[in-house]
């Protein structure tokens, strides 16, 4: 296969060793003591992978699926079925997206049980839901009229603000924290905390070294991109760096034949393969990026260097991020400038 075959396929070059996906509210073993659940997610993304671990008279979770009574019914045919009854132990959430934290502080309240998370992504989910039935700030509205937005999408941008904490049970006041290099025990296996970052801030991810097991949350997945970008509340920051960065990281330090446990697609072997495409595709995007910008252009004006489909109305916030992430990368490396307009509109152009 030649490269720009596995560009057209993203993770076709990988080897997927399962042919049967689970049904929510069923299991498929896919290592002695590890089994893989799935629950349904309501976007175009419509799955989400969790992990559910063997762990002596009960069980941990990895990941808990969206706050909604699909994913609630899913997780009570669990509790009366595959799961035999036996309590979960601990709840551990890689990272603070809806779709992975979003069931944790039902199922921790329900079994009395700790939430483990990274400190750095259970403080942002903490203060993001207190967004909830909040007015958008006025920081927000700069920050994506700076982009380029129109009006209506300002308008979408004001009416759904504070949606995060709609998808997510009150977490717990308290909370076990998860760093780099920990060790976790459970079950039969010692899983070590590996820190990527990028697509959140600090994603955890668990190695069982002797096992040869990856649970990679979104930091590795095969068939799709983790998305991205860059948000209100850090305008300067560099998530595009940190996750080419952390990618580079996990392509030299795990083995490419482990299985990779990821949170959307399916379990699959070649992480090094993997991990240098993501590299290769993000670090094309900013070629691309980099020859748009011989003329000024907005964050909204560059889309077509990075997304190969059009944007449309329900995806414009998310693509205007990722954009921004990537121009904050370039200009991270001094590659092009920004200089804002009388209408406090920022324009983007290579400067060297």
């Amino acid at each position: 296969m030649t490269a720009s075959e596995a560009r057209v396929r993203p993770g076709s070059n990988l080897d997927y060793p399962f042919e049967t996906k689970p049904v929510p509210g069923d299991m498929i073993e896919v290592a002695p003591g590890v089994n893989w659940i799935r629950m349904p997610l309501p976007m175009q993304l419509n799955h989400i992978n969790l992990w559910l671990l063997e762990d002596g008279d009960g069980w941990t979770i990895v990941d808990t699926g969206i706050r909604d009574e699909p994913t609630k019914t899913a997780w009570e045919t669990l509790f009366a079925g595959p799961m035999k009854g036996k309590p979960i132990t601990r709840v551990i959430v890689t990272h603070l997206h809806p779709d992975h934290v979003g069931m944790a502080g039902w199922l921790v309240r329900k079994f009395n049980v700790e939430l483990w998370m990274s400190r750095t992504d259970y403080l942002l989910c903490r203060n993001l839901a207190a967004d909830t039935g909040r007015e958008a700030p006025p920081e927000g509205i700069r920050f994506y009229k700076a982009a380029g937005f129109p009006e209506d999408q300002l308008e979408t941008y004001r009416t759904r603000f504070g949606g995060f904490g709609k998808g997510v049970y009150h977490l717990p006041n308290g909370f076990r924290r998860m760093q780099e290099g920990d060790r976790i025990p459970i079950g039969k296996r010692v899983w070590e905390v590996v820190v990527g970052r990028g697509h959140a801030p600090e994603h955890v991810c668990l190695w069982s070294r002797e096992d040869d097991l990856f649970i990679s949350g979104d930091q590795i997945l095969p068939r799709i991109s983790s998305n991205v970008s860059l948000f209100p509340t850090e305008p300067e920051a560099n998530p595009l760096q940190e996750w080419i960065d952390s990618c580079a990281k996990l392509r030299d330090l795990l083995p490419n034949d482990l299985l990779i446990l990821p949170a959307h697609n399916e379990p699959f072997r070649g992480s090094k393969l993997r991990l240098q495409e993501l590299i290769d595709m993000h670090e094309s995007g900013l070629d691309k990026l980099l020859a748009l910008c011989e003329e000024p252009r907005r964050a909204v004006d560059v889309f077509p260097a990075l997304f190969r489909s059009r944007i449309t109305s329900g995806v414009f916030g998310m693509a205007t991020g990722e954009s921004l992430a990537h121009l904050n990368c370039l200009r991270a490396r001094g590659l092009i400038k920004r200089e804002a307009d009388s209408d406090g509109v920022d324009w983007y152009t290579r400067a060297i």
